[in-house]
């Protein structure tokens, strides 16, 4: 899904020009698949943008670097092949480092993406906060992968460290989406005709299941102010699901 924010003069897009493209590797584990580029995201502060290759493997690209390589290169910009990796680092400690491009295997073909970062006031659910496993800070951001496999597996964008993996779609997530409003409920789309709703500040805990697509759920949005809910199947329908308060969904 494609979407542009208010600040956006749609007069001007019509005027827009390409300024790169970026070549995925062959797949290193089977021919199959791989170089079809399946998803993209950005993250919300523009410091990383990420991409699925087609197969397991989901490359993060500082765009600013991104950028500089275009107009240092030309519009083609081959990215390094190499499966690099983030060093270990401790989960507790200071995680946000500059930017830097590596990849993470996700285990299964990756169909969705989606970043999300948290705001210190937005407070979990959750009456039992102390109990987390998680603290999630202001400078954290996260990459959510729904999988083929049906799981929905969710990353420290700067630690490369898997945090949480969701297990309840029985099908492939085909779309991801977090609430704009910082407070990390993550709704996920599948081809199991359902969409979730998880709330990452409870560890992941699956507040609501939607159901109401008579066939697959292809994509999902939310509204600026995080109140409404879209979604869209392949029974030609849009289903939109308007709450006052996010939590109670």
């Amino acid at each position: 899904m494609a979407s542009f924010p208010p600040t956006v003069n749609e007069k001007l897009i019509g005027r827009s020009r390409a300024v790169g493209e970026l070549l995925a590797p062959v797949s290193p584990f089977d021919k199959k698949c791989g170089r079809e580029n399946w998803t993209v995201a950005f993250a919300p502060d523009g410091s990383y943008f990420a991409w699925s290759q087609g197969h397991r493997i989901v490359k993060l690209v500082p765009w600013s670097q991104c950028l500089n390589n275009f107009s240092v290169h030309g519009i083609k910009n081959f990215v390094n092949a190499s499966q690099s990796r983030l060093p270990r680092q401790n989960s507790d400690g200071d995680q946000k480092t500059k930017p830097r491009e590596h990849s993470i295997d996700c285990g299964d073909i990756v169909w969705s993406l989606a970043f999300g970062s948290s705001v210190p006031e937005k407070q979990s659910r959750c009456v039992n906060i102390e109990w987390h496993r998680f603290k999630f800070g202001q400078d954290q951001l996260l990459l959510a992968t729904g999988l083929s496999s049906g799981r929905i597996k969710i990353w420290d964008v700067y630690t490369g460290k898997l945090l949480l993996n969701l297990m309840d779609h029985t099908e492939v997530v085909r779309d991801l989406t977090f609430a704009p409003d910082g407070s990390l409920i993550l709704v996920s789309a599948s081809r199991d005709k359902t969409l979730r709703v998880w709330d990452l500040k409870d560890d992941g805990n699956m507040m609501k299941v939607l159901r109401g697509h008579p066939n697959w759920v292809y994509s999902c949005a939310f509204s600026p102010d995080s109140s409404t809910l879209c979604s869209v199947g392949a029974s030609k329908t849009v289903g939109i699901k308007v709450s006052c308060s996010l939590p109670g969904i």
